[in-house]
């Protein structure tokens, strides 16, 4: 199976944050965005080479991938990428993963997806063969698998390669302050093994986009803001190193992180919700920081003391 790396942009857009729903844009962001305030996103990311976007049947059961498929209508096919997920937690029936793919597929009007990854490790023995077939009919051009371990990768590839297939991405949570992947070995395993490692929540959700701290919180009312502004305190000696190391190289504490990132090998996934900011991933893949920047970010980060593991995620050890 082919790998993607050629053709991929630095930095692939997430749309968690787009629409409403269970486990949606408003209820985990505090959003409120829908066609009409992302159009913009869509005609600049596509403008500036950033085709390759990230969503998900879970993100606001289906109302993520409904807004995207509506913005990449007037766009040929073969100019972007898509990436979506099966959620094992919301299927439903014995070919759940079947199902959830035609859904998917009639929400982003297409007939394939780029990458379609099984979204977390429960039960792989029971839903990593049901992608087989879809491999081999074409709806599904590449298997990711998103909030695996290394071990459960090697399964996975194990189920696949019987019949000459593999998971060719790992999608996982990775940022300055969760670098659990790394420490597990599974960063230097996709380095060797031509495995593409696309990291999501590069900026925590906002808490080290530079946005946010003790006298400007996350939105009250969401699960963001729930789980981050209690720490904002603990962050402002990581975030003021970031603003400085930023100052030099005219780059904003977001475009840090996701460069931070990107240095170690991986694709971040970062969610845009204004067309303003486009620029900026256009502008964090083209950044260089030094050993010395990233052993300094990296000593405070250890220093903040903080675990941003989510709910959802076992630890990579």
């Amino acid at each position: 199976m082919p790998q993607l790396n050629e053709t991929l942009p630095a930095v692939a857009l997430g749309t968690w944050s787009w629409g409403a729903g269970m486990a949606g844009g408003d209820q985990v962001f505090g959003n409120h965005l829908f066609g009409d305030d992302l159009k913009p996103v869509v005609e600049s990311a596509m403008r500036q080479g950033l085709n390759l976007f990230d969503t998900a049947y879970a993100y606001g059961v289906g109302a993520s991938e409904q807004i995207l498929g509506d913005l990449l209508k007037p766009y040929q096919r073969q100019d972007y990428l898509l990436s979506t997920k099966f959620t094992p937690q919301m299927a439903s029936g014995e070919r759940a993963v079947a199902a959830m793919l035609a859904g998917s597929l009639q929400r982003l009007n297409t007939d394939y997806i780029d990458i379609y990854w099984i979204h977390n490790p429960a039960d792989i023995e029971k839903w990593t063969p049901q992608l087989i077939p879809l491999v081999k009919n074409g709806q599904v051009k590449r298997v990711g698998v998103s909030n695996h371990n290394l071990a459960q990768l090697k399964r996975v590839n194990e189920i696949l390669g019987a019949e000459g297939l593999q998971a060719s991405a790992v999608q996982n949570h990775y940022s300055l302050l969760y670098r659990s992947s790394e420490e597990a070995g599974l960063l230097d395993y996709c380095r060797e093994h031509d495995i593409n490692f696309f990291a999501y929540m590069v900026l925590e959700q906002g808490a080290l986009s530079g946005k946010y701290d003790a006298q400007h919180p996350l939105p009250a009312g969401s699960q963001r803001a729930e789980t981050y502004n209690k720490v904002l305190p603990q962050l402002e000696d990581l975030t003021a190193a970031m603003k400085q190391i930023g100052t030099v190289q005219d780059a904003s504490v977001a475009e840090i992180a996701t460069a931070y990132a990107m240095q170690k090998g991986t694709i971040p996934i970062v969610g845009v919700t204004k067309e303003k900011y486009v620029a900026d991933e256009v502008k964090a893949s083209q950044l260089q920081l030094s050993t010395t920047d990233i052993e300094t970010l990296e000593r405070l980060a250890t220093k903040t003391g903080i675990n941003p593991q989510a709910a959802w995620e076992d630890a990579m050890n």
